[in-house]
């Protein structure tokens, strides 16, 4: 871990290169950058993670700052207080990193794994993934497509938006006749279409068996999310999330399906609550990271265990870190990562404090 925290033990700060630069709508990301969390509750300390990611959550200084007083307020036990201290609209990073430490510890003291914290009434070895393949050319697309399905995976997100709609239907065609009929295929936009062009290109695509889009259209426009539904082609809401919330997307009848990533909604406990939500309206969940640090990717494995019947998540997301703070306690194998079994998150820091 590199950096400097200039007042307290409990947060350790830490920032990790990525394999590759992540695109995303603030720019282009090279690193991690975030918080460690340690917090003492019922005899035990939990770990929790805080690692904001711009253009979804609050800036890091925000961050460091609500994890301050979070902790401060938190301090002698009264984590209820210190929870009120963070607002999942404003730093939701931050209060991911406060309670997902409170539920370690509570999960540690009762002697079972944070999946079955949340609901002890099965034991889930692991849950399906989905494997990303980033935009390329149709040879390119086709190569890491085959090549995860050669690994075992069944489901592919498929990123498109940023070429125009005829080359992207190109590129998806191609895949879906190089791996199958068997494999799930997932489109992910990131907002890069107009309506316009979403109802073009879902047209086009649907007779290919594509299971949904998500955001097809930009994250503000949730009457044209809700539009495009009843396509033939379901439509999942993921940085939507960010500009509005779950109440809207519920009333809108905006999504047929969810992306629930727990880093921006404030938490694991945050996000299940949210997915359970989502099964309530008929809308289905998918439990996803920010590409995060080993003790929040983990943690988001625990939420979508607690899942019954849980859709392959994006949670294969390890790889995108060429330096991790641990080792991963949740690897991938055919399509499937392993849910830790061990009390709490599952989660060991053994170096030492910088």
């Amino acid at each position: 871990m590199s950096g400097e925290h200039p007042t307290r033990e409990d947060v350790d700060p830490f920032t990790l290169p990525l394999e590759s630069p992540l695109g995303t709508a603030a720019g282009e990301v090279t690193e991690r950058s975030g918080y460690l969390v340690r917090y003492d509750h019922r005899g035990e300390t939990g770990l929790g993670e805080a690692t904001p990611l711009p253009g979804w959550t609050e800036s890091l200084d925000a961050c460091e700052r609500g994890l301050d007083r979070a902790l401060d307020a938190g301090a002698d036990g009264a984590h209820s207080t210190g929870l009120l201290e963070l607002d999942a609209d404003e730093t939701p990073a931050a209060r991911h990193g406060f309670a997902t430490a409170l539920l370690d510890a509570d999960a540690r003291a009762d002697d079972r794994p944070l999946y079955r914290w949340f609901d002890d009434s099965r034991t889930v070895e692991s849950v399906p993934v989905n494997a990303t393949v980033g935009d390329a050319d149709p040879e390119t697309t086709v190569g890491h497509a085959s090549g995860a399905v050669e690994e075992g995976v069944d489901c592919l997100k498929l990123k498109v938006g940023a070429r125009s709609v005829d080359e992207d239907v190109e590129r998806v065609r191609a895949v879906r006749q190089a791996v199958g009929d068997d494999v799930t295929l997932r489109l992910d936009a990131n907002g890069g279409w107009s309506r316009a062009e979403a109802e073009r290109a879902l047209e086009r695509v649907e007779p290919l068996g594509v299971a949904y889009a998500e955001q097809p259209v930009p994250a503000d426009d949730l009457a044209g999310l809700a539009g495009l539904r009843g396509s033939g082609v379901d439509i999942a809401i993921d940085e939507g999330l960010v500009e509005h919330s779950m109440a809207e997307v519920f009333d809108a009848e905006a999504a047929d399906v969810v992306v629930l990533k727990p880093m921006v909604l404030g938490g694991p406990g945050n996000a299940r609550t949210l997915a359970l939500r989502a099964r309530d309206e008929g809308m289905e969940p998918v439990v996803t990271t920010t590409v995060d640090a080993v003790v929040a990717r983990t943690a988001a494995v625990h939420v979508a265990a607690s899942i019954p019947d849980v859709a392959p998540c994006g949670l294969a997301t390890a790889d995108m870190l060429a330096e991790d703070l641990a080792d991963d306690p949740a690897p991938v194998k055919d399509g499937r990562i392993a849910v830790p079994q061990d009390p709490g998150i599952g989660v060991e820091i053994t170096e030492d404090r910088p």
